[in-house]
């Protein structure tokens, strides 16, 4: 993998960005986009049900926001961080900061409404 050149970000449009906890805090802080964080476990099949909507966000909500994963069980402080008790579990991120969440297997439609990028 080439290095990043300087102030390039962590995140990148169109595809489903892996986050780990040493990772989150500085993907989200820079940038001015939502991210979309699905909080998940590869033993969940709520979670696995979901993955084919969350790589279709990704590329539906390229240049308008980012789609990213946080794996729990391997990750577990961040999860314990924002209060993940349950999942998948989606948290929308803006200015680094929780500004809504989902539970379960909510359905594509659901998480665009959730990230603000419902059609009318």
């Amino acid at each position: 993998m080439a290095p990043q050149p300087e102030g390039a970000s962590l995140l990148k449009p169109g595809v489903v960005n892996v986050l780990t906890d040493s990772s989150f805090a500085k993907a989200l802080s820079e940038t001015g986009l939502p991210v979309l964080v699905d909080f998940w476990a590869e033993w969940c099949a709520p979670c696995r049900m979901m993955a084919p909507a969350v790589d279709q966000l990704a590329s539906e909500l390229s240049g308008r926001a980012y789609v990213a994963k946080l794996n729990v069980d391997q990750n577990p402080a961040t999860a314990v961080r924002f209060g993940v008790m349950s999942i998948p579990n989606f948290i929308v991120f803006r200015g680094g900061r929780p500004a809504g969440q989902a539970v379960g297997a909510v359905g594509k439609h659901s998480l665009l409404q959730l990230v603000g990028g419902a059609s009318p």
